[in-house]
């Protein structure tokens, strides 16, 4: 089996450990649940390592925010050219934000977990088909 690419499984929001288990219910953009799991339904990895640890993904989805807030910024002057409506951008950056809140809210996690968590390790031998235990069946709904 080949190993699973590190941003492949950073793309579809799977499991830093396996890269096989899903670490969100639900799409991006759905209107159902939009949360992260309590396990990862592959290889059982505790996605909240500690009570309150998705807090830190606030800064990063605050950086997020920032750098999309002025990538917005820059398209509305080079689309519009008006340099005179300040209510132009704040719309189309507020507008722009909002659309984009459920990818920061999911990758901002994703983030977290894969690159600023010193604890959290690919390990090869669990991105397999089956649990490396020979269960086939998952052990939590």
């Amino acid at each position: 089996m080949a190993k699973t690419t590190k941003s492949w499984a950073m793309l579809h929001a799977k499991c830093p450990r396996c890269r096989r288990g899903d670490m969100f219910e639900g799409a991006t953009y759905s209107f159902g649940s939009n949360r992260v799991n309590l396990n990862c339904p592959h290889c059982q990895m505790v996605f909240e390592i500690e009570p309150g640890y998705f807090y830190a993904a606030m800064y990063v989805s605050y950086a997020m925010n920032v750098v999309e807030g002025g990538i917005l910024w820059v398209a509305t002057f080079l689309i519009t050219g008006n340099n005179d409506s300040p209510w132009l951008y704040l719309a189309t950056i507020l507008g722009g934000l909002f659309v984009l809140s459920p990818l920061n809210f999911r990758y901002s996690r994703v983030i977290l977990l894969y690159w600023l968590s010193p604890k959290v390790h690919y390990r090869p031998h669990l991105d397999a088909d089956t649990p490396t235990d020979g269960n086939k069946y998952k052990w939590f709904k």
